[in-house]
């Protein structure tokens, strides 16, 4: 019997069984038309947009599978670390391992737009502290994003406190340069720096330009002489997949493979039976291992994407691009802006909230972050901030299809842990150099060794964010019972 006979033997007209009878599929349907009207519209003006909507309709395609497999490096040390459940690590690992092979043959293709980050202490520090938060905010950078989309408020919150705690850290000066080292001062006024910029104030300067920039960063591949064994054998192999299946075995031997044998009645487990626990960890939630394939597929594709658009316009930024269509407002002294040319989260936050306080009439452009390097633009034509839109959208597009959609307003405890939780996220990221997607997934895909010194951070503030979060929890307790 067909749906619509049985629709009508029931007393329930045809519509309702039909695709276009459920609000949430046709307010996906208008996300994916207005998107595509705003894509023509942009096209017809100049075509150039089209090196903006790559970042829109990658981001788009990140939000879908970020919300579809649950995709949040924060239920992964959570999970972890509180309940033993390595299932969201699992899959982050699949991903990492997929990107790193997409991110070779970018590299080979001569398009690979990825730059190493400076291997220092910083990276350590700036990752526990962004570790510690995201436990409180339930969510880490792309987390929040998509769980955003979902329409969960809280999580607004966190973007939001992510992106003013930015803007204010790395302009912020006074009693701050005082815990800054005599040495990083001096090195820093000893770059000459333009006159516009005040590095020698405030703490995020001299950090940047008195100690960061005199370190080195690297990828593998610099160590072969060819570049398909440099990509391949170098960044893929021994920076990605093999320290990721050393993990794999590591979360099996720790949180997997007592209770897998338990439940299969194992009692004298040979290498077959461990093999199989690996694979029944790997295939535990279907969804996640996906996600993880296709996260890792779609930041490859991004990279090549943007590296073949920068060859075709014969570019090095996008700021070069806005010059010549004469949108010059909001570029840094250099005519640049953010454009890092693949998968990124914070530093187009920290821009959304540096030009709204920019507006309100704060000094925000005298800073090397904002001043030197990434400008703050228009929304309009922020094309990383649309990437993070874009997620928004994608996220909310899944969740709408697949009845996931729901308004979520947090408690006034909740509230609290998001704005807290995201200007500690804000403020790691910053002193690391970049979030869970900048400064690990896309530097152990290419080759760089800092991500894994990051995730090493993220690991510890995790496991003290969780143990924190457990005493507050268990204050509360107390507290109730005691009332």
């Amino acid at each position: 019997m067909s749906s619509d006979v049985k629709a009508a033997t029931m007393g329930v007209p045809a519509s309702a069984d039909a695709w276009y009878g459920h609000k949430g599929n046709l307010y996906a349907l208008a996300i994916v038309g207005l998107v595509t009207l705003g894509s023509v519209w942009s096209l017809a003006q100049d075509l150039r947009w089209v090196y903006l909507l790559v970042y829109i309709w990658f981001g788009i395609g990140y939000g879908i599978f970020l919300q579809y497999g649950r995709f949040c490096m924060a239920s992964a040390v959570r999970d972890l670390f509180a309940v033993r459940v390595p299932r969201m690590a699992v899959g982050m690992l699949i991903a990492v391992m997929l990107f790193s092979l997409t991110a070779a043959a970018v590299q080979v293709l001569g398009v690979n737009t990825f730059h190493p980050n400076a291997m220092g202490w910083h990276i350590l520090v700036g990752a526990a502290i962004f570790g510690f938060g995201i436990v409180f905010t339930g969510g880490c950078a792309s987390g929040s994003l998509y769980k955003s989309g979902e329409g969960n408020i809280g999580a607004m919150l966190v973007v939001l406190s992510i992106s003013f705690s930015q803007a204010i850290y790395v302009t912020m000066d006074g009693w701050t340069d005082k815990l800054i080292p005599a040495s990083w001062t001096a090195s820093a006024a000893a770059k000459g720096m333009p006159e516009e910029l005040s590095v020698t104030q405030g703490w995020f300067d001299q950090f940047t330009a008195g100690y960061v920039w005199d370190l080195q960063g690297s990828q593998l591949s610099n160590h072969f002489e060819g570049v398909v064994s440099g990509a391949f054998i170098g960044n893929a192999l021994l920076g990605a997949i093999l320290p990721s299946l050393l993990l794999m075995i590591v979360l099996y031997q720790t949180a997997y493979r007592k209770g897998y044998l338990r439940r299969y009645k194992i009692t004298a487990p040979g290498l077959g039976d461990h093999l199989r626990g690996i694979w029944s960890m790997v295939t535990a939630s279907r969804n996640t291992a996906i996600a993880g394939l296709a996260l890792g597929v779609l930041a490859g594709g991004h990279m090549w994407a943007t590296g073949a658009l920068r060859e075709h316009y014969e570019i090095f930024n996008f700021g070069e691009l806005l010059v010549d269509m004469g949108h010059t407002a909001g570029l840094s002294i250099q005519d640049t802006v953010f454009d890092p040319g693949y998968w990124y989260i914070t530093t187009q936050e920290a821009q959304w909230g540096a030009w709204l306080l920019d507006k309100a009439g704060m000094q925000m452009t005298d800073s090397i972050y904002f001043g030197l390097d990434n400008g703050i633009p228009n929304p309009l034509i922020n094309a990383p901030g649309w990437m993070s839109i874009g997620i928004i959208l994608g996220a909310a597009l899944i969740a709408l299809v697949r009845r996931e959609f729901k308004w979520k307003v947090p408690s006034l405890e909740t509230a609290m842990f998001a704005l807290i939780g995201g200007a500690l996220m804000g403020l790691g990221a910053r002193i690391a150099m970049g979030c869970n997607i900048g400064a690990f997934f896309a530097t152990v895909t290419n080759g760089d060794m800092s991500g894994w010194v990051f995730l090493a951070g993220m690991a510890v503030g995790g496991w003290l964010g969780v143990k924190g979060f457990n005493a507050w929890m268990n204050w509360r307790a107390g507290d109730d019972l005691a009332i």
